[in-house]
């Protein structure tokens, strides 16, 4: 029954999840900076293929390693006639050379992903010197009573939501990874179980 669920439950509910309207509103805040040579970092199903600046991308590639997601992803750029490379892979080992992109997106990634020091240092590699890391993420919430309820819900969530942990920590990861960060934004999600709600949105940009 668990590996039904995370090659058919997973990708649905993620998909479901991540296109709410205030996580669309957040995602049309961060996306359309994207320019140049772009990677995506857990493009699955295509759900920021709306909010891209398409006369600003000048090649788009997507990774992620779900094969349901990938799938939609392909279908999503195809609906749009977008030139796109989508690729299963994972992001602490990405099959692509040093210093090629001049933007990398991640949105709700990073709290999936098994080791998170590992992606982040991956994402460095693969930026361009001075390159740009575009984060909309959830994670560990500033509030103690928050952050103590999150500790735990998150053994349970993990099971349910392919992984998805609720205590990792975002703009502080990226700075601890050696990027210069601006936070745009960092707040709870309207509508939101506050434990599930925290994001943060922003910029962080590889050493030149």
């Amino acid at each position: 029954m668990s590996g039904w669920w995370e090659r058919h439950g997973v990708p649905r509910l993620i998909k479901c999840a991540c296109s709410q309207g205030q996580i669309m509103k957040a995602r049309s805040k961060v996306v359309p900076a994207a320019s140049g040579d772009v990677l995506e970092l857990g493009c699955g199903g295509g759900i920021n293929m709306e909010f891209y600046d398409w006369n600003r991308v000048t090649r788009f590639t997507g990774l992620d390693p779900s094969p349901e997601l990938l799938a939609m992803s392909r279908a999503a750029a195809q609906a749009r006639g977008i030139a796109a490379t989508i690729e299963g892979g994972v992001g602490e080992a990405m099959p692509f050379e040093s210093g090629r992109f001049d933007t990398v997106v991640t949105t709700f990634t990073l709290c999936s992903v098994h080791d998170q020091a590992a992606v982040l240092a991956e994402i460095r590699r693969v930026l361009k010197p001075g390159g740009t890391a575009l984060f909309l993420e959830h994670g560990r919430a500033p509030d103690a009573g928050v952050a103590r309820w999150q500790r735990r819900i998150e053994p349970v969530w993990k099971r349910i939501g392919g992984n998805c942990h609720l205590t990792r920590p975002i703009a502080d990861a990226y700075a601890g990874a050696g990027f210069a960060v601006e936070r745009q934004a960092a707040h709870y999600m309207p509508k939101t179980p506050r434990p599930f709600g925290w994001v943060e949105y922003g910029t962080a940009r590889a050493p030149a």
